[in-house]
């Protein structure tokens, strides 16, 4: 997994430095398949740069437990199977995200750095944010993801299909957990580094210590929305 995680940065960093994503709006067939493809792909690989070091926790816990049903004579169950179930949901997220930056370009509230284009919509992005932090579907799916053990406890299922619907469900719990962060890429730049940084140790930060990082984080972005807005209008 840190190899995967690794691989995913170089690629982002690569991607970046190259302008790849940019040649193909450049050369204006972002919106053809090829193009769609591209982005798709990037947007997968951002996800599992993102996303693996936060599920890192349930996956050394899934192993440990795998690991005790085992030595009592239960059938081992690869953890591949299980990661390839989160994989999928965020790979779907993914999907979502490409036709919501085609669309959004296609409005022009992105500008061709895959950025927001105006204050405005920025704001409007971290006040959506900031406020899904503070309500009973963040606190619950963030619940669920952050707490490894309890989830394993009630939701085990025995065999490759069992884990695979694990996978699947955890899966689903991060991304209803984290699916308003993610959004935010789109305030700063699907393409700049340091945001994708700063958000993705956000989500590691955030399960690792939810009651620390969860609503205090929801009042910054709030915050920010706000400047962001005001300094558009007096500018």
């Amino acid at each position: 997994m840190v190899a995967v995680t690794l691989a995913a940065w170089g690629y982002l960093f690569h991607d970046a430095r190259t302008m790849n994503c940019f040649r193909w709006m450049k050369a204006g067939v972002l919106w053809n398949l090829p193009g769609f493809m591209t982005m798709l792909a990037m947007w997968s690989i951002m996800m599992a740069a993102m996303m693996l070091p936060s599920v890192m926790p349930m996956v050394l816990m899934f192993t440990e437990v795998n690991r005790r049903r085992r030595q009592q004579g239960n059938p081992y169950v690869p953890v591949s199977i299980f990661l390839a179930g989160y994989i999928i949901v965020w790979t779907g997220f993914s999907l979502l995200a490409t036709a919501i930056q085609f669309w959004l370009t296609g409005l022009k509230l992105l500008s061709m750095t895959m950025a927001s284009a105006t204050p405005f919509f920025a704001g409007g992005l971290l006040l959506g944010a900031g406020a899904f932090q503070f309500t009973p579907w963040k606190r619950q799916c963030l619940t669920s993801c952050a707490n490894p053990l309890q989830f394993l406890m009630t939701s085990w299922r025995n065999g490759r299909l069992g884990a695979l619907r694990m996978g699947l469900e955890h899966g689903g719990f991060c991304l209803g957990c984290c699916w308003a962060v993610m959004i935010l890429l789109f305030v700063a730049g699907v393409m700049n580094l340091l945001w994708v940084a700063i958000l993705s140790l956000f989500v590691l930060a955030e399960k690792l210590a939810p009651q620390y990082v969860a609503r205090p984080g929801g009042v910054v972005m709030t915050a920010a929305g706000l400047w962001l807005i005001g300094s558009g209008f007096h500018g």
